[in-house]
């Protein structure tokens, strides 16, 4: 391992530790849809995305839009341990007159927008990339989905005009672990072929593991992925990624880590530091 992927899986690890900790004080849930996207996130914000944490509203940001706010346990945790905000805010999470809610919040220092109501980030950051590209501005706009919000009307709408635009100003990464709210994806609504549904949108199309560091960092350093076009990393995951009996479990979208399991689960992630 490098010393750069050493680094990176050590921030995962930190990230983990903190949605843990952050979950079982706010008695919340979505544990497991933070920890499919921690590896993603520790590469946006390592190099990737060009951001200022003591200037969180500069003008020539990349933006980033987490889609499924539902998991912004971990993007807060990446935010603090970057240094946006103080790390002690974590422990308020979800709880009375917390900065930090429940669903991702705009009023957060680093968190571009508020979402939660699934299926409209793609159309705020096609919004934002349009708006870049008529300014001729050099930022760029990444907008993290996930898998069961590609069951929604209004991505598509939003794939069709970015792609019509010539976005390739814009990313949209889809978290795809394949467990959406009321079950597997395939149950509820099969996607496949993902990456084919978004190429046939104009879209242009790489499928990664999401949990690999080089995967992801090849993929990320590549985009756009062509010229004129709008790119889209279909990034294979496993949610609940990290702790082995949280991994590919319907229920840790909605459990809360208390007693045994919060315990088992910190032993779990400081056996890997």
């Amino acid at each position: 391992m490098t010393n750069e992927n050493r680094n990176l899986g050590q921030l995962a690890v930190r990230i983990r530790r903190h949605v843990i900790e952050m979950t079982r004080l706010g008695k919340s849930s979505h544990v497991g849809s933070s920890f499919s996207i921690v590896e993603l996130l520790s590469v946006l914000y390592s190099g990737v995305l060009n951001v200022r944490p003591d200037q969180p509203d500069w003008e020539q940001r990349d933006r980033l839009v987490l889609s499924k706010g539902h998991a912004c346990a971990a993007l807060y945790a990446v935010l603090a341990e970057k240094g946006f905000f103080p790390t002690d805010w974590l422990h308020t999470y979800y709880q009375d007159d917390s900065p930090l809610a429940g669903h991702a919040t705009h009023s957060v220092p680093g968190v571009e927008v508020s979402t939660g109501s699934l299926g409209h980030g793609a159309s705020l950051a096609t919004g934002m990339a349009l708006a870049g590209k008529r300014d001729t501005a050099a930022w760029r706009v990444f907008a993290l989905l996930s898998d069961g919000e590609c069951d929604e009307g209004a991505t598509w709408e939003a794939a069709l005009l970015a792609a019509h635009h010539g976005l390739d100003n814009m990313v949209i990464i889809v978290d795809y672990n394949k467990i959406q709210a009321l079950g597997y994806t395939s149950e509820v609504l099969s996607l496949d072929s993902l990456a084919g549904k978004w190429r046939a949108f104009g879209w242009a199309v790489r499928e990664i593991d999401g949990h690999n560091f080089a995967e992801i960092e090849t993929a990320l350093g590549a985009v756009p992925f062509e010229k004129g076009q709008p790119s889209c990393i279909v990034a294979h995951t496993i949610k609940g990624k990290g702790v082995s009996f949280m991994e590919d479990q319907l229920l840790w979208h909605y459990r809360s880590p208390q007693g045994e399991e919060y315990e088992a689960a910190c032993r779990e992630l400081d056996g890997e530091r």
